[in-house]
């Protein structure tokens, strides 16, 4: 197949994969989780690799939070809290109720079950051990099968000057001013002088297929691919790479990713999404509400248009299933995917 060409599939009852390779996953929170959800479900966990953005990670109250970390293994153990997409389901917040007590004014929830989740994880930092190994155990202890690794195991922070509250960390931007402030530039600080871990790296060579979840582009993959050797490492890799849209007519699902795409000058639709990965990806996928965009000027992006909306269980096995059966059709150009020899 030409690079340059629009393919428009559209397997509306597709569950399952002809896909037979690897895959490895690069993801934020609550969208990046339903795509590795939806993932899980079609192939065997031995072949599926989660990289999860760290840059939202932040000490509170003494302890280690990783927020992206905890919302795609909450999700992948299906103990998630399905109405926020965020948290355990069920949880309670009797520590922040004393907190109050004490006259704090806790502005970040933290739910009872989830502070066993930090706790443990600050306690073995405390010891010295990598976040990597750490995010294994715990992963493994909730039952889940798929590799879940944190993108780095250096602290990395992203960022956010604002026009009204001058420069706020990630949390303080999102959480305890819900995304409101006007967002001038943003910076991920720590990242250059991090390091991609030999787990990510490994998975990563041995990818037959990179995915990009619809994830906060600025927000959620940028500190990814802002890790020092991340850019080359990707470029060093042959397996194709694709992302699914952020925004969707307009708009973004959840989350700030349209406002903070006009407050930094993209164009909010699914081709500004496209152009914050020029040079990383070859293919893009989008949904079938902004169908009559011209990608064009982005050649030679391969596009591929779909339902992207993942509303429940089966729609995200489906768009998993429909994205890798895309990749698979690339075979002609790509001879290393699948059973195919490298």
């Amino acid at each position: 197949m030409a690079l340059n060409h629009i393919d428009e599939i559209n397997h509306a009852e597709l569950i399952e994969t002809s896909f037979t390779g690897q895959v490895a996953v690069l993801v934020g929170g609550v969208g990046g989780a339903k795509l590795a959800h939806g993932l899980m479900q079609i192939m065997p966990s031995e072949r599926l690799t989660v990289i999860v953005n760290t840059g939202d990670d932040f000490w509170h109250y003494g302890l280690r939070v990783c927020p992206d970390l905890d919302t795609v293994m909450y999700t992948l153990a299906g103990i998630v809290d399905k109405n926020n997409g965020w948290g355990v389901g069920g949880d309670t917040t009797s520590m922040l109720d004393a907190l109050r007590r004490y006259g704090e004014q806790p502005w970040f929830r933290l739910g009872d079950q989830d502070i066993a989740t930090h706790l443990l994880r600050t306690l073995a930092l405390r010891d010295g051990e990598r976040l990597t190994a750490i995010t294994a155990r715990l992963s493994k202890s909730l039952g889940i099968l798929p590799t879940l690794l944190p993108m780095t195991d250096e602290p990395v922070a992203t960022m956010i000057e604002t026009v009204e509250q001058g420069e706020l960390d990630f949390q303080e931007y999102f959480v305890r001013y819900r995304w409101q402030p006007t967002v001038r530039a943003l910076r991920y600080a720590g990242a250059a002088d991090a390091h991609v871990t030999p787990e990510v790296e490994s998975a990563l060579r041995g990818a037959d297929a990179i995915l990009f979840a619809p994830s906060n582009p600025w927000l959620s993959v940028m500190p990814i691919l802002s890790v020092g050797g991340m850019r080359d490492l990707l470029a060093a890799c042959a397996a194709p790479k694709l992302a699914l849209t952020p925004i969707v007519a307009g708009s973004a699902l959840k989350g700030p990713a349209a406002k903070i795409a006009a407050e930094l000058g993209f164009e909010v639709s699914p081709r500004g999404a496209a152009r914050v990965y020029q040079g990383v990806i070859d293919g893009f996928v989008y949904d079938s509400r902004d169908s009559e965009i011209d990608f064009t000027d982005l050649a030679p992006l391969r596009t591929a248009v779909y339902d992207t909306i993942m509303q429940d269980e089966p729609a995200r096995a489906r768009l998993a299933g429909q994205m890798l059966d895309w990749v698979q059709a690339w075979e002609g150009d790509h001879e290393h995917l699948g059973d195919h020899p490298r």
